[in-house]
């Protein structure tokens, strides 16, 4: 019996996959659990148009990810902390504070991704990866100066 998956099975496939499995797993098991769908023509059809528009939905945020990848490599953020000597600071700086700046500088931070190794802890210069599509990194420039 031919099925529509509609979520990942483990050794069977993935989401949107048209798979030939036993009719009795596809009953008992696939269809009832919400794992599948029977391959009818409509259901191909309506498979079909569904990945179409997953495409052009996945298009349009490659392509915004694309123009805030362009305005945050140009953008240098600057965050202030009080330091207890001339680098080491009080506390630290983590992505939170990097959003909020972010946010300050007008930029959508819905779907950032920041990743930093660890926290920020001295005065410095700082290169931090943001991920904004699994597809779309950008390198932020940030600067920690002494308050």
């Amino acid at each position: 019996m031919k099925v529509i998956l509609l979520k990942e099975v483990n050794k069977l496939g993935k989401e949107g996959d048209i798979v030939e499995v036993k009719s009795g797993y596809a009953r008992n098991y696939l269809i009832p659990y919400g794992f599948a769908i029977e391959a009818s023509s409509s259901n191909v059809k309506r498979l079909e148009k569904i990945k179409e528009e997953r495409l052009k939905l996945e298009n349009i945020a490659l392509k915004r990810a694309l123009e805030i990848k362009e305005r945050l490599e140009k953008l240098s953020i600057t965050l202030t902390a009080k330091s207890k000597d001339d680098e080491e600071i009080y506390g630290s700086l983590n992505e939170t504070h990097i959003i909020n700046a972010l946010k300050d500088e007008g930029i959508d931070t819905d779907n950032l991704k920041i990743s930093l190794d660890e926290p920020i802890r001295k005065l410095g210069a700082y290169t931090v990866n943001v991920r904004l599509h699994p597809k779309v990194n950008a390198n932020l420039r940030l600067w920690v100066v002494k308050k």
